[in-house]
């Protein structure tokens, strides 16, 4: 009985040094943001829904408009435009001063950005 338990703790500690490590900033976040759908272009001043999994919480992330493909650059949305945060959905306006066109979108969680990026325009204004 003894061999056996001392077997099973040499397997659980070979078992967790092959575990990934997280280089998290924030505490208890664990998985990179997995971004699923975005709505249809939005204008300046419109509701943008992103919904996704692992998406954290507006005091530990943001969304990133204006990326490239590769996820470099692009704007900040500011706290002060987003509606409504979950872990599996973000509303938020498009700001004024966001960038015009077409490009990806990204989420950031806990320094960790989405494993992936969504094509994501914003429309010129109506005059």
């Amino acid at each position: 009985m003894q061999r056996f338990f001392f077997a099973s703790l040499l397997l659980i500690g070979g078992l967790a040094s092959c575990a990934p490590r997280n280089q998290a900033a924030v505490a208890g976040v664990t998985q990179p943001p997995t971004l699923v759908k975005v709505s249809q272009a939005a204008a300046i001043g419109e509701t943008v829904t992103v919904q996704g999994r692992y998406l954290g919480g507006m005091n530990t992330a943001y969304v990133l408009l204006g990326a490239t493909p590769e996820g470099t650059g692009g704007y900040k949305v500011p706290n002060t435009a987003i509606k409504s945060w979950t872990d599996s959905e973000i509303n938020f306006v498009v700001p004024v001063d966001a960038p015009v066109g077409g490009s990806w979108l990204y989420v950031v969680v806990g320094g960790m950005q989405s494993a992936n990026g969504l094509p994501f325009s914003i429309k010129q204004a109506q005059k």
